[in-house]
This record gives C-alpha cells, structure tokens and sequence, in this order.
C-alpha cells in the first residue's frame, strides 16, 4: 500500500498545518488500526514521520512571523531530555510485557484529550488570557519555569506514545500564556518539530520505525503542512481554537475505542471540512462586497451623486421654505 500512506499524510498534514494538532494523536491509531502497524512501530514510524513534515511547517510559520522562540527555547529544555526518557520506558514496556501494555496508556490519554477539548471550548467563550494582537511577550522567571515543567511532562508522553506534540502544548500555551491562537499554533509547531527529532532518531535507533510507510506519509503530508499553514493567519481566532477542540475530541474518540468510533470521526471530519468550505465561501463574499464598496467610494462621480441624493433628503425644497 503507497497511495493509501500518502492519503493518510495528505489528511494528517491539513489538519496540523490548519490547527498545529492532531499528528501523532490521529496518526499512531490509524497505523496500528487502519494499516495493522503493532503499536511499538506505530509510534516510532508516527515521530520520526512528524519530526520531518513538522520541519516544514515550522519554517513555514518561522517566516511568517508567528514563532515566540524564547518560549520554544524553554519548553525544549524540558521536552528534549524527558521524550528520550519516555522512548526507553516505551521499549521496556514493549519488551517486558508486550505491545498489550499501550492500550490502558491509549485509554488515559483518550480521556484526557476528551477532558482537553472540553476545556478548550470553554476557553473559547473566556477571553481573559489570549491576546487579540501581536503585542510582545516578554518571558519572566515563572514563565520560564512553567515553561520547562510543561515540556518535561509532555515530552515524556510524546517520547512514550507519540501523541502530544501538537495536542497538550498547544492547549497548555491557550491557557497559561497571552499570545494570539495564530502564534501559538506557530510556537507549538516549531517546538514539536524540535521535539520529534530527538524521540524520533532515539525510535530510530531502537529499531522501532518503518521507513517504507515513513517515505509514502510524507509524500502527502508536507505538501498539505505547507499549503494549509497559511490559513492560520486568516482564520478567525474562534473558529480555530474550536477548530482546535474538535481535533482533541475526535482523537480522544479514537483513543478510547467508543462504539462506533470510526463513524464519529468521519462525521466529525465532514462538518469540519463544510464548516471550512463555508467559511471560505462566506469569506470570498465578504472580500468583494468591501472590494466594490471601496470602488464605490473611490468613484468621485458616485460621490457625488450620493452627497446630491443625501442634499435632496436632507434639505427641504426651496418652494417648501418659502
């Protein structure tokens, strides 16, 4: 199978590029239940994978602007040194109780991203917190420390069960620093790329990735990273962070193994991709109704037709004077 891997790439790339999300949370299930990867070559496949189409992205959001490199630095002291630890805790478990051991780790980290998206659809209605420009951001010691602890917790997940790199920091960033959604999907995506190099080689060596489906998964995803990361300067910042949740709920949907989880998801993507098409479509709209309106006014003719229509409103007829 070649076109399948670079379909599933071509899906996996839309929707981190869009979100900076759902990677490694969406990736490692469909490996192990769609393609029948055993869990311990799923996640090392799913890291290396993401450590290469997320360098993409990064360098993409880097240019545009929206990378907060002190906060990435930080969290990068943390994550780097604790994923490896959670990739040789991965290869113990593997070796010592078999493959069998990530399916209570896949319930747990369903429910908390579950748990994740609930937040941030509330966090959607609170608008303490997120700013709405591009202000600065100056680091002080606590967001360093909080900074290094969020990147030692997490990296250790994403080191043991690869999902996390684009799911639990970029809620975390939502709802402890002020930056705007746009450049908290572009830290969290350079970060990640970082992050997946050092678990990714550390699979890499303990033989646990499948460079065949590796080379066809970024055949797909780096080209949809590279298209759809645009998007996230111009999707309003709502929509996305909603956006966001919905890839945490569909991802905890998968983990958990609900009755029916295939046909949620699908249901889940369809509305999605309407609501984005939608979107797109009210967008176009909108852009060329302003379009002829600043025609309009740029028209000097129909302005001054408009100021002798607003003259005739407006004053009454000289005979009425009279």
């Amino acid at each position: 199978m070649t076109w399948q891997f670079t379909l599933t790439g071509l899906l996996i790339g839309i929707l981190v590029g869009l979100t900076g999300m759902g990677g490694g949370a969406l990736l490692t299930p469909i490996l192990v239940l769609v393609f029948g990867f055993k869990p311990t070559y799923a996640v090392g496949t799913d890291i290396l994978h993401g450590a290469v189409f997320k360098t993409f992205g990064a360098a993409r959001h880097r240019r545009l602007g929206n990378v907060h490199a002190r906060l990435t630095l930080w969290m990068f002291l943390g994550s780097g040194p604790m994923s490896l630890i959670g990739v040789a805790l991965a290869g113990w478990l593997a070796h010592t109780y078999g493959d069998g051991v990530q399916s209570a780790e896949g319930y747990a980290i369903g429910a908390a991203l579950v748990l994740g998206a609930a937040g941030l659809v509330a966090k959607t209605f609170v608008k303490r917190g997120v700013q709405p420009s591009d202000a600065p951001f100056a680091l002080r010691r606590k967001d360093k420390l909080r900074a290094v602890l969020i990147g030692a917790v997490f990296g250790f997940i994403v080191g043991l069960t690869s999902v996390g790199s684009g799911t639990f920091f970029g809620l975390v960033m939502v709802l402890v620093y002020p930056l705007t959604i746009a450049r908290i999907v572009g830290t969290d995506i350079f970060h990640a790329a970082a992050l997946l190099w050092v678990a990714g080689l550390g699979h890499l060596v303990q033989g646990n990735v499948d460079l065949h489906a590796m080379a066809w998964l970024l055949v797909g995803s780096i080209p949809g990273i590279w298209l759809s990361s645009r998007f996230t300067v111009q999707v309003p910042q709502d929509a996305l962070r909603l956006g966001l949740a919905g890839v945490l709920a569909l991802s905890g949907v998968k983990l958990l193994n609900v009755p029916a989880a295939s046909y949620v998801i699908a249901i889940g993507l369809g509305l999605g991709l309407t609501a984005f098409v939608v979107w797109l479509a009210t967008g176009r709209r909108g852009v060329q109704s302003r379009r002829h309106e600043a025609e309009r006014n740029d028209d000097p003719g129909a302005a001054a037709a408009r100021r002798d229509r607003d003259r005739v409103r407006s004053d009454p007829a000289p005979e009425a004077r009279a």
